[in-house]
C-alpha cells in the first residue's frame, strides 16, 4: 500500500526552489479561482509549494483553509502524478468557494497535470519560431 503522508521531501521549502518552478514552468494548470504551476525535477516524486498572499486572500483563516484541502488532496493523488515541482497561486475569488468546490477543482487541475503530453515538445524544449524571410 502506497504512503500517503506529506512528508518534508513533499514540499517546496526554499525560495531558490520556488524560484525553479517560477523561472521554468513547463506546465501549467488554471481556474478562474487557482493557478497550478509546474516544472519537472530529479527526484522521482513530485513536491508542494504555495503562494497564498494576503493581498489575494486577506484572512489567515481562509489562506490555511485552502493550504489544507490542497494538502489533503496531494497527499492522496501524489503517487499518480508525475515528478514534478508544483506551485500553488490563490486568487482572491477562492475564498467564496466552499470546501468541496475547491476539491473538485483541485483534483481536476492534477487530473490535467497527470495526462500524458503526446505531440508536446519535451520538458526544458522551447517553442521554436519560423525563420522570417529577411
Amino acid at each position: 500500500m502506497p504512503d500517503n503522508q506529506f512528508s518534508r521531501r513533499s514540499r517546496l521549502l526554499k525560495p531558490a526552489e520556488f524560484k525553479q518552478v517560477f523561472d521554468h514552468t513547463e506546465l501549467r494548470g488554471s481556474t478562474p479561482h487557482l493557478l497550478v504551476l509546474a516544472t519537472h525535477n530529479e527526484l522521482g516524486h513530485p513536491r508542494l509549494g504555495f503562494v497564498l498572499a494576503k493581498k489575494q486572500i486577506k484572512h489567515a483563516v481562509a489562506r490555511n483553509r485552502v493550504r489544507r484541502l490542497v494538502r489533503e488532496s496531494f497527499r492522496l493523488h501524489q503517487h499518480d502524478l508525475p515528478a514534478v515541482d508544483l506551485v500553488v497561486l490563490g486568487r482572491g475569488s477562492l475564498v467564496a468557494l466552499d470546501n468541496q468546490q475547491i476539491r473538485e477543482m483541485i483534483d481536476a487541475l492534477w487530473f490535467r497535470l497527470k495526462r500524458p503530453t503526446h505531440g508536446k515538445r519535451a520538458p526544458g524544449q522551447r517553442k521554436s519560431r519560423p525563420k522570417s524571410g529577411r
